[in-house]
């Protein structure tokens, strides 16, 4: 399959025939994943790329949507779902969009070699791909705008190409067209001027350089640039015939001036510029508006090679190197000797021959001519730099001045453009365009392409750092080099020896910024490396010491934090934070001064502390969207502040850390995180613990405390070789002064492990008196139990109440009912809510559970407005939804599901989504639509993947076998239903899944081997649910199973007992479809084979039976249709 986003988006088949793609969302879709071929794009990029600033409200569930409608047209395995998002599984060759950067880079290789024919082939060919505008089907085009300047870019060297070809007079149409669609577009006017003087229409010449002249004059305030000019001298000049062939003149234009001019002195580069065409195109139109232009960034971002980039191909462009003066006052002299007024060496440490007034000469010679002066690297000589440029540009009108530098000069009419970091794709070809040149078989070594991403981003897309990663590929793979990165400094040091000292290491190149930095800047530096992925102005004033706005500010300008802004609920704002080199360097100066570095990682845990127990309420609020992404954005600050929490010792901050963040890991699906973390603040306190009691260092499994090793130890390792359930075990510790703290960390932690822990995980006695201990300290009631974590006590049942892969067999309702008691004496309107919404979810699954709920749920939906919650609301709509499912009123529970879907996308709990989308599956196959359910349960099952939900994977599997059957494809049935049994061993799956994975084996094996062999299957699967307390619409299914197979044997009477028992215990509540169907013809079958009496006295008699009566009917039933065999 070949994919065209150069134009309306396509897709070809193997045979070039185009493929029906759909509507503009799903090609909007497929643009977005060819951007990225074979690379994982993540739901939200797609999402923000799909449907831009528009979104709707459940954007996941419609993103998943897009992919399966996009599956149906190129092909399920076409577009992968992965962890991490979905990939466009093709080469990056079969996008038009990079064959045609590598015909455009291949052109201008020809062309810089001087093969033309070559050059005109290739553009050629990569022009002809375009059939349109680039990703005309994303809504936001902004991305467009690199391609779309690169075609014109390639336009113009094709061009070029026809002219040293001697076809000028061909080239007229186009360029005339070109000219008139970019009226101030200097390179193609001057193609076209180029043109009629080598068709020998000077006049023409003349009068379509009049013309550009006018339009930029007129409508930009700025005259032509070194090329037009030169080329409008030549005209003028009677030592050029007019019409005298120039068709080998060289791209750009003429690049020399008479004899008598000098012609600048940028030298030709030994190495290929990759990326950068924005950058360059922006540039080049900044120096038309500003005659002082500067380029910042922080070391080897490549500002240097940028600037010469941009200056390439004008006449007159002087590169003044500032970089190794160590004195201002050799600033002036340095410019003079760039220029080549005079002939002596370049003032370093020591001046050769001082000038008389070197600013007063160049102002004498800038002063008359148009130029364009290089000043690079000004950031050591700032001032200097600044007032000379201030100088010259107000003496000199024909004089423009492009600067580098790590920070603004300040001088007014200063344009500033900063250098960001490669973007990734461009990163990744200057590292391969590198490896090239250090490895004779590049394409073997660059096989690990995700080694190869690591290090691109890891190196934040800086150049230099990428360079001197890829001469690394002398001795190491790019899998050792990623490997290595966290010793960066140490081996990244093979520069090129021909380049200054300060460019040959990583680390020479961020020594030059911090020897630049006062004493104070460098504090704030050091203090802002306590910081993980970023922070805001607030959190670095709560932090840092000394005027910190200023100091930030200061550091934003020497480029060594990156401000961003951001939107926030109360007004935008800025973000900053330091590349991965900057803070990793940062933090080993912090590490030469422990003292300041410690004061900072204390502040820190106290401003993360502060911010997670403000936001923890308000998770719970309507106000708890703008909460939730807080803590998403400032998840690494928080994680850094556990982490030095638990190192440093503290386990009063770490705890109270762990507990504020409780409700925001289940929330947000980061169960197994939030589980490590409090495990690791429980093995702490085991460690003090012992370490109060017994002062001698190896007291502790024989090894050094965590908390008195030296600094350099893996804490952590240590801890893990504590037992934190042994300890508690032995010692209730109930006069410690964390008692209660370390109780709600220790049921925090079996909550958050309650949907991921295997079946049986904690069955060994040891566990069970474990959990039976948390559970007696809350069961109780008080305070603790009504508020989280406490009021989940009652979920330890499912710990201790299992029995191997079996669920418990006790009524929970006394200890709901309780739970919800202790809420409405102790807790709020939010903790009575979920406990109330928590006893619906258990007693709808329990028998008789459906008696009372309805007002359960009418409260719960009162108050689920009250609080705002969405996740609690999104709850009660699912309950709602269970509660119709189980009297089959399927047309209600859609709208509550689809209701409940909307809000958890809203607040973010994606861990839900994936049950409710299957359940919405289960309806549409029950309302007869297969090939609805099928696609739901496609986005069922990629959102369960996605997110890791153990119990909705086995959910999705088991309505695939359902659906299979229904098919008639028992093998595929058999399938999925082992898929499905394996899924639920690894989760914790409640009492009325398993019974309806018994039924589904029951009904296969049924398929596969006959009734006989089913029927000791049904009876089975009826016994263990009747054992684990399902509630009558469960086991009501059952005993419609076992009816089915009944029916196959021809035993009428039974069958007409167990179809009457089932419908009694369903509280007259109809039966969904295909069972209906199927009880329908059973009944049909029996009413003929009895009669009307018969089975009129038979139904009668099943409507009265208990469960006990149907298990002994099939074990009589049994023993008359014995397995042959």
């Amino acid at each position: 399959m070949r994919y065209g986003i150069l134009g309306v988006t396509q897709a070809q088949d193997d045979q070039g025939a185009l493929v029906p793609i759909g509507g503009p969302r799903v090609r909007a879709l497929l643009t977005a994943l060819a951007l990225r071929p074979d690379r994982t794009s993540a739901p939200q990029t797609l999402i923000d790329e799909v449907w831009s600033e528009e979104p709707p409200l459940d954007a996941p569930a419609a993103l998943q949507a897009l992919v399966g409608r996009l599956r149906r047209a190129i092909g399920r395995d076409a577009v992968v779902s992965e962890p991490g998002g979905y990939r466009l599984a093709t080469a990056r060759d079969s996008v038009d969009l990079f064959r045609f950067e590598d015909l455009v880079k291949r052109g201008r290789a020809a062309l810089e070699r001087g093969d033309a024919g070559a050059a005109a082939r290739d553009l050629g060919e990569a022009l002809a791909l375009w059939h349109g505008p680039a990703f005309a089907d994303l809504p936001d085009r902004t991305a467009a705008a690199r391609p779309e300047a690169l075609r014109l870019d390639a336009t113009r060297a094709r061009v070029e190409a026809e002219l040293r070809l001697g076809r000028a007079e061909d080239a007229l149409p186009e360029l005339k067209e070109l000219t008139t669609a970019h009226p101030y577009d200097e390179p193609l006017h001057a193609l076209l001027v180029r043109a009629l003087r080598d068709t020998g229409r000077g006049a023409d010449a003349l009068a379509a350089y009049e013309n550009v002249r006018r339009a930029l004059s007129e409508d930009l305030g700025t005259d032509p640039g070194p090329e037009l000019k030169a080329l409008h001298a030549e005209l003028l000049s009677p030592e050029t015939p007019a019409g005298a062939s120039r068709a080998a003149a060289p791209a750009g234009g003429i690049r020399a001036q008479r004899a008598a001019e000098r012609t600048g002195n940028l030298r030709p580069r030994l190495n290929s510029f990759v990326g950068r065409e924005p950058e360059l195109a922006a540039i080049r139109s900044d120096m038309h508006r500003a005659r002082l232009v500067t380029l910042t960034g922080p070391g080897g971002s490549g500002k240097t090679r940028l600037a010469e980039e941009a200056a390439a191909g004008l006449p007159q462009a002087w590169l003044a190197e500032l970089a190794p003066l160590d004195r201002p006052e050799a600033v002036p002299g340095a410019v003079v000797s760039a220029l080549g007024l005079r002939e002596t060496v370049l003032i370093g440490s020591e001046m050769a021959s001082p000038l008389d007034d070197p600013v007063a000469l160049l102002v004498e010679y800038c002063a008359p001519r148009e130029q364009l002066l290089i000043l690079d690297n000004c950031e050591h000589v700032i001032d200097a730099a600044a007032e000379l440029a201030e100088t010259l540009l107000t003496h000199c009108p024909g004089l423009t001045i492009l600067a580098t530098s790590r920070e603004p000069l300040g001088v007014p009419g200063e344009s500033v453009r900063p250098v960001e970091p490669l973007p990734p794709d461009p990163a990744r070809r200057l590292f391969m365009e590198r490896a090239a040149a250090v490895r004779p078989d590049p394409e073997t070594v660059l096989r690990e392409s995700d080694a190869v991403d690591e290090i691109c981003r890891r190196l934040d897309g800086l150049p230099l750092a990428i360079e001197l990663a890829a001469a690394r590929l002398r001795m190491l793979t790019p899998r050792q080099i990623a490997g290595r990165l966290d010793d960066r400094f140490r081996l990244l040091t093979s520069g090129s020896r021909t380049v200054l000292p300060r460019q040959q290491t990583l680390r020479a190149v961020v020594d030059w910024s911090w020897d630049l930095l006062d004493e104070r800047e460098r504090t704030v530096l050091r203090e802002v490396s306590v910081f993980a992925g970023g922070w805001d102005l607030a959190a670095a004033e709560a932090v840092c010491t000394g005027p910190t706005a200023d100091l930030v500010g200061a550091l934003v300008d020497k480029s060594l934090i990156v401000a961003t802004p951001y939107g926030a609920d109360d007004g935008d704002g800025m973000r900053y934070r330091m590349l991965e080199t900057i803070h990793e360097y940062a933090t080993e100066r912090a590490a030469e001064a422990p003292e300041l570095r410690a004061a900072a990682e204390r502040r820190h845990r106290a401003w993360a502390r502060a911010l997670v127990e403000e936001a923890e309420p308000l998770l719970r609020s309507a106000g708890q969207l703008p909460w939730i992404r807080r803590l998403e954005t400032e998840l690494d600050n928080i994680r850094a502040a556990l982490y030095h929490a638990v190192v440093s010792g503290d386990e009063e901050q770490s705890s109270a850390l762990a507990l504020a963040m409780g409700w925001f890991w289940w929330l947000r699906n980061y169960c197994r995180e939030g589980a490590e973390w409090v495990d690791h603040v429980l093995r702490l306190g085991v460690a003090l613990d012992a370490s109060a009691a017994n002062p001698d260092p190896e007291a502790v499994n024989g090894r050094s405390h965590p908390c008195t090793a030296p600094a350099t130890a893996d804490v952590f390792d240590e801890l893990a070789t504590i037992d934190p359930v042994a300890a508690y075990l032995a010692d209730a510790e109930e006069d410690h002064p964390l008692h209660r703290t370390r109780m709600k960390l220790r049921l925090l932690q079996l909550f958050l492990l309650s949907e991921s822990q295997p079946v049986g995980a904690m069955q060994d006695e040891r566990s069970r008196a474990y959990v039976a201990r948390v559970r007696s300290a809350f069961a109780k009631g008080g305070p603790d139990a009504a508020t989280l974590p406490g009021l989940v006590w009652p979920l330890t049942e499912y710990y201790i109440g299992a029995v191997e892969d079996r669920p418990p067999h006790v009524d929970m309702r006394p200890q709901l009912d309780a739970v919800v008691a202790n809420c409405r004496a102790y807790g709020g309107d939010w903790e009575i809510g979920v406990t109330l919404m928590l006893r619906t979810h258990i007693v709808v699954d329990s028998p008789g559970g459906l008696h009372g709920i309805d007002g359960d749920l009418a409260e719960l939906r009162t108050l689920s407005r009250r609080v705002g919650d969405r996740w609690m609301r999104a709850q009660v709509c699912s309950a709602a939804g269970e509660t119709d499912m189980a009297r089959g009123l399927f047309g209600d529970a859609k709208s509550e599901y689809e209701e409940a879907l909307r809000l958890a996308y809203e607040v973010g709990a994606y861990a839900e989504t994936p049950f409710l989308i299957a359940r919405l599956s289960e309806i549409a196959f029950r309302d007869g639509d297969r090939a609805g359910a099928l696609t739901a349960l496609e986005e069922a099952s990629d959102a369960a993947d996605r997110y890791g939900v153990t119990d909705s994977r086995a959910y999705v599997r088991l309505l695939r076998a359902q659906i299979a059957l229904d098919a008639g494809e028992t093998a595929h049935a058999r399938v999925w239903w082992e898929e499905a049994r394996a899924e639920t061993l690894r989760g914790t799956p409640p009492p009325h899944f398993v019974a309806a994975l018994d039924g589904m084996d029951a009904l296969v094996t049924l398929a596969e081997s006959g009734p006989e062999r089913g029927l000791p299957r049904a009876a089975d699967a009826l016994r263990r649910a009747v054992r684990g307390r399902c509630a009558e619409p469960v086991t009501a299914g059952l005993v419609d199973i076992a009816a089915s197979v009944l029916a196959q044997l021809g035993d009428h009477p039974r069958t007409v007992r167990l179809l009457a028992a089932a419908c009694h215990w369903r509280g007259g509540h109809p039966r969904a479809m295909p069972e209906r169907a199927e009880a329908d013809r059973a009944e049909a079958a029996a009413r003929q084979a009895l009669g009307a009496d018969r089975f009129a006295s038979e139904r009668t008699l099943g409507t009265s039976f208990t469960a006990e009566d149907v298990l002994r009917d099939l074990a009589e039933a049994i023993e008359e249709y014995p397995v042959d065999g």
